[in-house]
């Protein structure tokens, strides 16, 4: 009998998270990508604060791969009244597998000039190219069936910037909806997946650590990455990416690239 396809990234057990194979990133099949993870940091941060309080940016450090494994997740969280900062640690068996740190700030409205901003164009809607990089897997998996994927501009088949649209197709957790935090987060960590400068089918470019700053909660289920890779000859790369929803950005991410050849 085949398994039946999964309808969430994670399932949650009590303390533990079940990554499915929706988790499943392109360096290896037992590892998840890094947005997985990321986005499950983004959720717990959120639900530990409540909606008082905002995520304002997210620094993920991978310390290692994060297997599809039962996991648990531990937070330190602070108790400052406006600018929260939350421990978080991803661990496996009892080993710390990654390590992020939450800032929450507490909402407060305020009154600022009407100015218009940056979109990313086209909108998703007018977007018909997807995600292709050569050698990247397909099939059961975070990049290829958890997130939809549309091409603004450039080509994920062609080395150099590019500019795509993402939107998460289902829960990140079982039962759970998304919220705009989380679909931000996810989103954040496919930098260097659309703007590359070394094939994949040649070289590792994995990411390190992801760093995203946000200024705004987005609006509608899409995410946009404006996103350009550099690399140095010494095994160290770089992805920057302005993020968006349809109203203009909403922030920035940043990752530290390891490059090897295969």
């Amino acid at each position: 009998m085949t398994s039946p396809r999964p309808t969430a990234v994670y399932e949650r057990d009590g303390a533990l998270f079940q990554p499915s194979g929706l988790a499943r990133g392109p360096w290896d099949e037992r590892a998840q990508h890094g947005g997985a993870p990321a986005a499950l940091l983004a959720h717990l941060a959120e639900e530990a604060t409540g909606p008082a309080f905002a995520l304002a940016r997210l620094t993920f450090e991978l310390t290692r791969p994060v297997p599809i494994a039962p996991l648990t997740v531990r937070i330190d969280s602070g108790r400052a009244r406006t600018a929260r900062r939350l421990r978080l640690e991803i661990e496996h068996e009892g080993l710390v597998i990654g390590r992020a740190v939450a800032l929450m700030i507490r909402r407060t409205a305020v009154e600022v000039p009407a100015t218009p901003d940056r979109r990313l164009t086209p909108a998703p809607a007018q977007c018909r190219a997807g995600f292709e990089t050569p050698g990247m897997p397909a099939g059961e998996s975070f990049h290829h069936e958890a997130m939809e994927i549309r091409v603004a501009r450039g080509s994920t088949r062609a080395a150099g910037p590019a500019a795509a649209w993402f939107r998460l197709r289902m829960p990140l957790l079982a039962g759970i909806e998304n919220t705009a935090t989380v679909r931000a987060v996810a989103a954040a960590d496919f930098g260097n997946g659309i703007s590359w400068v070394l094939p994949a089918d040649d070289f590792l470019f994995a990411n390190t650590d992801l760093t995203v700053y946000l200024h705004r909660a987005p609006e509608g289920e899409w995410i946009g990455l404006d996103s350009e890779t550099i690399t140095g000859a010494d095994g160290i790369g770089l992805n920057s990416s302005t993020l968006y929803d349809s109203h203009g950005r909403i922030g920035v991410a940043h990752q530290n690239l390891l490059i090897r050849p295969r």
